[in-house]
C-alpha cells in the first residue's frame, strides 16, 4: 500500500435529490501489486462481499458488477475476508457480466444494496477530473478508457493533491488543453528505460498482454527490437493457440505511443494532399570522399574554412575519407565553429577538456552509500552497463570484456547523465556515441560531439515522444506524396502508422548499416543537404524500393514487419543515398509541392506558377526557391553502380530551383 487516506467519500444521491446529507465515508488505497498498481475504494463498514463490489476490469468498455462463483471455487477468500491477499484470490475466483451504465451512474446493484466499492488498474485510467479551486472540498472523478466514469470522490479530511503526487509516481499526468481540471494519463510508467529484453522469456500471449497493458515502457526501453520480439515469440509459439490476429497486433502498436494520429484528414492544420505527379526521378550519382587535399585546400592559413557551403556539398555527394573525419566530424556536428582558426578551436578544447573531467569527478566521487540513496543515478548506471555490454563487437574498437573502447563508452554516458541529469540516459543512446567514439579516438572530443549529437536527437527519447510522433506523422505525409497506392496498401493491413520505421528513426539508421556505412551515412546527413529532414526521404527511399515485393507478395501487417527487420545490414548506402536524393529533387522541383510537405523539407511552396523569368507571381511578389547545391563542382563521381564517370561539370548536379 503506496497511499492511503480516510473520509473519502461518495455522494450516491447528489443531483438527484434533495438529500445532499447521504453520503457514504470509506478508505481510498493505492496498492502495488507485482506488475500493476490499483486504485480501490470501498466503504469504512464494507467486508469481502461479492456481491457489492463494482470492478473496472481489464475490459474497460463497461463498469461490470462481481457475480459470485460457485461456493467451491470461492472459499479461499472467506478464510481470510479482511486480507488484501484474499481479495486478490477472489479475482481469479468470480466471474464477471457487463452492466450498462451511463455517465457513470452506476449506483444500484440488481440486490439493492446502496454500498459502492470499486478497484482499477492504472493501465485502464484514461483521466482525472479535479474540482474547481475554491468550490467545497476537493473532489477528484476517475474516467476510465472507453469513457467510463467512475462515482466521484469527495475528500473530506484532506487534500486530493497528495494522491495525484503519488499517482505521478506510476504515470505522467498532463493537463488537458480543453480544460485545465482535466489531467490526462499519457502513460502507464515513468521508468523510461525498463529493459525490452527482460521479457523474451515469457510466453508470447503473455508478453503481448504485458505490451498492451504498459506500452508506453516497452517502447522506450526497447522499440527497436520489437520486431524480433514478435517474431521469436510467435516462432517459438504454436500458432493455433496463442498467434494474434493482425488487427489486435496492430492495436498494441498503436497505443504504443499516446496521442500519435498518422490520418492527416482527421488532424486540424492538416491539409489534404491530392495526388499530383512528381515526375520521373532523376538520375543521379554520387562522387568520390573528400581527400585530405580537398580539404587543406578549402582552409586559409588561420585554419578557416573559406567556403562552407561549398565543402558541405562535397561531403553530401561523396563522404569523407576515414583520415579527415576525426577533424571535419566536429564542424558537422557544431562542436567547432565552421568560422573559427585553429588558435580559437585549441582554446575551446582546452576549456571543454577542463569542463568535461569537472562532470567527471561529480559522478565518480559519489561512494556506494550514496548511490544507494540516488535512485535515478543507480538507474542511470544499471542502464549504462546493460548497454555497453550489448555494444556492437564487430568493430575491434569495442572487442572484448575489458576493452578501453568499452570504457570510455560508459565513462562519457555517465558524464552525460550530469551534463543533463533531467533527461539522463535512455537506451539507444549508446548507439549513437559508440561510432563517435570510435572516430574521434579522445574521450573529451567524443563527449562534447556527442552533446551536440544529441541536441538533435534529445527529443526521440523524452517521456512525451514527441519527436517520433512528429517524424512518423511527417514520414507519412511524405510516403503518400511519393506514392499514395503504396501507402493505401499498408493501411489496409493494418501498417499505416509505419511502426516499422520506429527503430531506423529512434537512433538513425544505426542498426541498419554496417559500421562503416552508419559512418558514411551519417557525415552525409549532418551537411544539413540538400533539404530539411533529409532523413526521412531515406526511409522513402527504402520503403519505395521495398514497395514491389510487399505488394506483389500480399504481405500483411505480420509479414510487412518481419520483412522491414530482416533488411537490416542488407541494404545498399551508396545506392538509398542516390535514391534518397532524387527523390529530395523531385520534390523540390514539383511546382504544386503542398504546403505540408515544404514546411517538412524547409523550403517555401512554389504552387504559384511565376509568369516570367523573373520568378515573380501576379501580385510582384519574387518566390524564393532553393538555389543550386552543386554548381560549379568539377570532381571525378562514382555512380550507384560502382562504374567512375568524370565530367567537367556532372549533369545530375543541376539546380533544383523549379522550373
Amino acid at each position: 500500500i503506496v497511499y492511503e487516506q480516510e473520509g473519502v467519500c461518495i455522494h450516491p444521491s447528489c443531483g438527484k435529490n434533495d438529500d445532499q446529507d447521504n453520503l457514504i465515508s470509506g478508505v481510498l488505497r493505492v496498492i502495488e501489486k507485482e506488475n500493476e498498481v490499483i486504485v480501490d475504494w470501498r466503504p469504512l463498514d464494507d467486508t469481502l462481499d461479492t456481491s457489492n463490489i463494482l470492478c473496472a476490469g481489464k475490459d474497460s468498455s463497461s463498469v461490470v458488477e462481481w457475480t459470485p462463483a460457485p461456493k467451491e471455487k470461492s472459499s479461499r477468500g472467506a478464510d481470510r475476508p479482511n486480507s488484501y491477499e484474499a481479495e486478490w484470490d477472489m479475482v481469479t475466483t468470480v466471474s464477471f457480466k457487463k452492466k450498462p451504465h451511463s455517465n457513470g451512474d452506476a449506483t444500484t446493484h440488481t440486490n439493492g444494496e446502496s454500498k459502492w466499492s470499486f478497484l482499477f488498474s492504472l493501465t485502464d485510467l484514461k483521466s482525472i477530473k479535479q474540482n474547481k479551486e475554491g468550490m467545497g472540498w476537493s473532489y477528484l472523478v476517475f474516467c476510465l478508457k472507453d469513457d467510463v466514469k467512475l462515482p466521484a470522490l469527495h475528500f473530506h479530511r484532506g487534500d486530493s493533491k497528495l494522491l495525484i503526487k503519488c499517482l505521478e509516481n506510476h504515470v505522467v499526468l498532463s493537463e488537458s488543453p480543453q480544460d485545465k481540471r482535466i489531467l490526462l494519463v499519457n502513460s502507464q510508467n515513468k521508468s523510461l528505460s525498463q529493459s525490452f529484453e527482460n521479457l523474451l522469456d515469457e510466453p508470447s500471449y503473455g508478453l503481448l498482454q504485458k505490451w498492451k497493458k504498459d506500452p508506453y515502457t516497452v517502447t522506450m526501453g526497447r522499440f527497436s527490437k520489437v520486431t524480433n520480439y514478435i517474431f521469436d515469440s510467435f516462432r517459438l509459439s504454436d500458432p493455433s493457440t496463442q498467434r494474434r490476429p493482425p488487427s489486435e497486433m496492430a492495436d498494441f502498436l498503436n497505443d504504443a505511443i499516446p496521442g500519435l494520429k498518422i490520418n492527416q484528414q482527421e488532424e486540424p492544420g492538416f491539409e489534404v494532399i491530392t495526388r499530383i505527379d512528381l515526375g520521373k526521378q532523376p538520375e543521379v550519382s554520387r562522387r568520390e570522399p573528400v581527400s585530405a587535399e580537398e580539404w587543406a585546400k578549402n582552409m586559409d592559413s588561420e585554419g578557416r574554412i573559406l567556403n562552407v557551403d561549398y565543402i558541405k556539398q562535397l561531403i553530401f555527394k561523396g563522404g569523407l575519407c576515414h583520415t579527415l573525419r576525426k577533424e571535419a566530424w566536429k564542424f558537422l556536428l557544431g562542436y567547432f565553429p565552421w568560422n573559427s582558426t585553429k588558435e580559437e578551436r585549441a582554446n575551446l578544447q582546452k576549456r571543454k577538456t577542463d569542463e568535461y573531467f569537472r562532470m567527471k569527478l561529480q559522478w565518480k566521487s559519489v561512494s556506494e552509500e550514496q548511490e544507494k540513496r540516488n535512485s535515478r543515478l543507480r538507474d542511470y548506471r544499471s542502464l549504462i552497463e546493460k548497454d555497453v555490454n550489448r555494444t556492437d563487437r564487430t568493430n575491434k574498437f569495442y572487442e572484448g570484456e575489458d576493452n578501453p573502447g568499452l570504457i570510455l563508452l560508459h565513462d562519457i554516458l555517465m558524464t552525460y547523465c550530469m551534463y543533463d541529469f533531467d533527461l539522463g540516459y535512455v537506451q539507444g543512446m549508446s548507439d549513437l556515441l559508440s561510432p563517435v567514439l570510435y572516430v574521434m579516438e579522445n574521450e573529451v572530443d567524443a563527449f562534447w560531439c556527442f552533446v551536440s549529437y544529441m541536441d538533435q536527437m534529445h527529443q526521440n527519447f523524452e517521456e512525451q515522444m514527441q519527436g517520433m510522433k512528429t517524424q512518423l506523422i511527417q514520414l507519412s505525409t511524405l510516403l503518400r506524396l511519393l506514392d499514395s497506392g503504396f501507402c493505401s496498401y499498408l493501411e489496409s493491413q493494418d501498417s499505416g502508422y509505419l511502426y516499422f520505421c520506429f527503430r531506423w528513426l529512434l537512433i538513425r539508421f544505426k542498426r541498419e548499416f554496417s559500421f562503416q556505412d552508419i559512418l558514411r551515412l551519417w557525415e552525409v546527413m549532418w551537411t544539413e543537404l540538400p533539404c530539411q529532414n533529409f532523413h526521412l526521404l531515406l526511409c522513402c527511399a527504402i520503403l519505395e524500393s521495398e514497395k514491389q515485393q510487399i505488394m506483389d507478395k500480399h504481405y500483411g501487417f505480420n509479414e510487412i514487419l518481419k520483412h522491414i527487420n530482416e533488411l537490416s545490414m542488407k541494404i545498399d548506402v551508396e545506392y538509398i543515398l542516390c535514391k534518397a536524393e532524387a527523390i529530395s529533387m523531385q520534390m523540390m522541383n514539383c511546382k504544386e509541392l503542398p504546403q505540408a510537405v515544404s514546411e517538412i523539407l524547409g523550403i517555401e511552396s512554389s504552387s504559384v506558377t511565376p509568369d516570367s523569368d523573373t520568378g515573380e507571381d501576379e501580385s510582384g511578389a519574387v518566390l524564393s526557391c532553393p538555389t543550386s547545391l552543386y554548381q560549379n563542382i568539377s570532381t571525378p563521381v562514382i555512380a550507384a553502380n560502382g562504374t567512375r564517370e568524370s565530367t567537367q561539370q556532372m549533369s545530375e548536379m543541376q539546380s533544383l530551383t523549379p522550373v
